[in-house]
């Protein structure tokens, strides 16, 4: 096991490599440039090349490489000039961070407690009405675009009906921030009224961002669990008078939980790295919106550590699916 987690500990390092390479040319070839992007209307000749020589933008291509580079490990990505002028880059992705991951993991909560048991018990029941009208309500959260339902459950929840926030993270009362976390923060200080008014903020833009990880979801476990089902394995079970409470738990759901798996964790990829449409609707103060801010804005230092930093948590999800494969399934660690 700890050759395994050794050997996708070396190729994440590879992946992170590859991936800060692309990120330094890409971002060097977009039109008007870091000086451009800095001095804006006060360009001139002069201050372009000062400034063009104080970022060491004149030296060969290869040395600014490797100096973003040793200044990337270090988490030294300079200072915003848009989103959040004169801040340093950094620390506006781990003041944004928590936001992401609150809204992603409630999200995520929705998504797994409903598609996982209902797309168990749709494959259960195949082509029954509950299965087609599943399938159906399945097709529709993919189909719909977040932004779209985004709208409209603000529009309809919380402006024409008032049941819930219109937009931010939590009621102005003065809270006391321990983790940035609101709901947990409200916990651990004994303010439930903090909690109470971050969960309610939480609920619609939880459910717009969790349309999509549901139906992916909902489908991966339908699919897997009638794959399963058809197994000799599963048949000989049943044959030798196994309770249904065994055959489900040890031989259809352990073994179908593979490509759940999977699922799971590229879905929680995609959500944590920024969940950009979902969060600019709710005016939701998280890396989306400061990843959205500083495209249009061209905030060429927020980009870097907001993009690096989406790489990464792919790369780690990814390491944690592989690492649960081989709990799961202990032949993967031989491959």
């Amino acid at each position: 096991m700890a050759r395994f987690i050794i050997r996708r500990l070396l190729q994440m390092v590879g992946v992170v490599f590859v991936l800060s390479l692309l990120l330094f040319f890409w971002l060097r070839s977009l039109p008007g440039g870091t000086v451009s992007a800095i001095l804006g209307e006060r360009a001139t000749p002069e201050t372009r090349a000062a400034l063009t020589k104080a970022l060491g933008l004149d030296q060969p291509i290869w040395v600014q490489y490797g100096k973003f580079l040793g200044r990337a490990v270090r988490g030294d990505f300079g200072a915003s000039t848009k989103v959040l002028p004169g801040a340093d880059a950094f620390d506006i992705f781990l003041t944004r961070f928590p936001a992401t991951v609150e809204l992603s993991f409630f999200a995520l909560l929705i998504a797994v407690v409903l598609a996982i048991p209902l797309g168990y018990l749709s494959a259960r029941r195949a082509n029954s009405p509950l299965d087609s009208g599943l399938v159906i309500v399945s097709l529709v959260g993919v189909a719909v675009p977040v932004f779209f339902l985004a709208f409209l459950l603000k529009y309809q929840l919380a402006v024409e009906h008032n049941v819930f926030p219109v937009s931010g993270r939590q009621d102005n009362l003065n809270c006391t921030r321990v983790t940035n976390f609101f709901v947990l923060d409200g916990l651990l200080t004994r303010e439930l009224d903090c909690s109470v008014s971050a969960l309610k903020h939480l609920v619609l833009p939880s459910v717009a961002l969790a349309t999509i990880p549901f139906a992916v979801i909902y489908r991966i476990t339908r699919a897997s669990v009638l794959e399963v089902l058809g197994e000799d394995y599963v048949r000989t079970a049943e044959s030798k008078g196994l309770t249904a409470r065994v055959i489900r738990g040890r031989h259809v759901l352990r073994n179908a939980l593979l490509p759940v798996v999977t699922t799971i964790g590229l879905q929680t990829g995609g959500l944590l790295a920024g969940a950009v449409l979902t969060e600019k609707v709710f005016n939701w103060g998280g890396i989306g919106n400061a990843l959205a801010d500083a495209f249009q804005f061209r905030d060429y230092s927020v980009l870097q550590v907001l993009i690096l930093a989406a790489a990464g948590i792919y790369v780690i999800i990814n390491l944690l699916v592989d690492i649960s494969y081989a709990v799961i399934d202990p032949r993967v660690r031989t491959r």
